[in-house]
């Protein structure tokens, strides 16, 4: 897909939150330049210009809006919260009160709406979903409900008691039936993505603006028989540390474990997208030929829409075979970041 100004434009008319981080746009008649996003009011069209970059806008003499803040990254996570969650990480059984957050020079009120927007609880609940985290998986491990709670920081074993039948619905001494399937939020330079991981590897990665994220973590605890909460895994470590790789352009494949979730076609679907080299577009033709039977394009595309695990299983390597790039569950924003990336990286190795 050729991004013509004029769908630039009808984009910033839209405030099309698809296309953030795509391009930004210069005001000739004010000299400043702006998101897609920007609630200011738009000028006519021969009045802008596009930039596919903040640096190439400010090079032309354009300053940063006011209202839309075009330098700052909306996704950033701040220092402090960074802080407090390397904190949970290495320890869940560490409380961490609105009076310790103020004596760290964090407003509790400023921390609560982070954890909202970002976590979808407040601070406080994310930080009883890791200790329960922890308490299940201490469970599962011989633990008592005892040792498990109070080494999991819960003050009182009814107190543990309820919380965990709030959110497994059932007690601590039914945790061996159920399973858990540990959250994580991890930024990328093309925005928040949610990972999911059980004992056998990575289960999802999906972008966390995809409206469909909740019906997915539903579908993903269902077919497990287990309830998905914010905790620890193993499998995150090597994940982000692949994921950053990949982005820096000094990794072309994905060696962390993955246990995606679907049907046995699905998941055939899945192996030959891992097949399509790095910096390359196939079609869905030629996925269905791999599989045996070209008259299988449709299914292989509703196959590809059913894919919870993004960039690892590349279906942004799948294009229309008129050479569009099509839908992408993340944005096509995102599709062509992602394919221009590997392109760029590939002819300069």
């Amino acid at each position: 897909m050729q991004l013509t100004n004029e769908i630039m434009y009808q984009a910033s008319v839209d405030k099309d939150p698809d296309f953030e981080g795509v391009f930004w746009m210069g005001v000739k008649t004010t000299g400043i330049f702006c998101r897609p996003t920007c609630r200011a009011r738009k000028p006519r069209p021969e009045n802008v210009e596009f930039f596919h970059s903040t640096h190439e806008a400010l090079n032309n003499g354009y300053r940063p809006c006011k209202v839309c803040k075009p330098l700052e990254n909306p996704d950033k996570t701040p220092v402090g919260i960074i802080g407090l969650l390397q904190e949970l990480a290495n320890d869940p059984s560490v409380k961490i009160t609105d009076r310790d957050l103020s004596a760290r020079g964090l407003e509790p009120v400023a921390v609560r709406r982070w954890f909202t927007k970002h976590q979808g609880m407040t601070f406080q609940a994310f930080q009883r979903m890791l200790k329960l985290n922890s308490a299940f998986k201490k469970l599962q491990q011989g633990s008592t409900v005892m040792d498990s709670a109070y080494e999991s920081g819960f003050a009182s074993l009814s107190g543990f008691s309820e919380g965990f039948r709030n959110v497994f619905g059932n007690s601590p001494a039914g945790a061996k039936q159920q399973k858990i399937i540990d959250l994580k939020r991890i930024k990328t330079p093309v925005g928040s993505m949610y990972a999911a991981a059980v004992e056998a590897g990575i289960c999802m990665l999906e972008f966390g603006d995809r409206s469909t994220l909740e019906s997915t973590l539903t579908k993903i605890a269902t077919a497990l028989n287990g309830r998905v909460v914010p905790g620890n895994n193993p499998h995150f470590d090597l994940l982000e540390r692949e994921l950053a790789e990949y982005f820096n352009c000094s990794r072309k494949v994905f060696t962390v474990p993955l246990s995606p979730i679907g049907t046995d076609f699905q998941k055939k679907v899945w192996e030959v997208l891992r097949q399509i080299p790095y910096g390359e577009t196939w079609t869905y033709s030629r996925q269905a030929a791999l599989l045996g039977d070209v008259k299988k394009v449709r299914a292989v595309a509703n196959a590809n829409g059913f894919n919870r695990i993004s960039i690892i299983i590349p279906c942004h390597r799948v294009i229309g075979s008129n050479g569009t790039l099509t839908g992408y569950g993340g944005g096509v924003w995102r599709k062509q970041k992602l394919l221009e990336l590997e392109r760029n990286a590939k002819s300069n190795l």
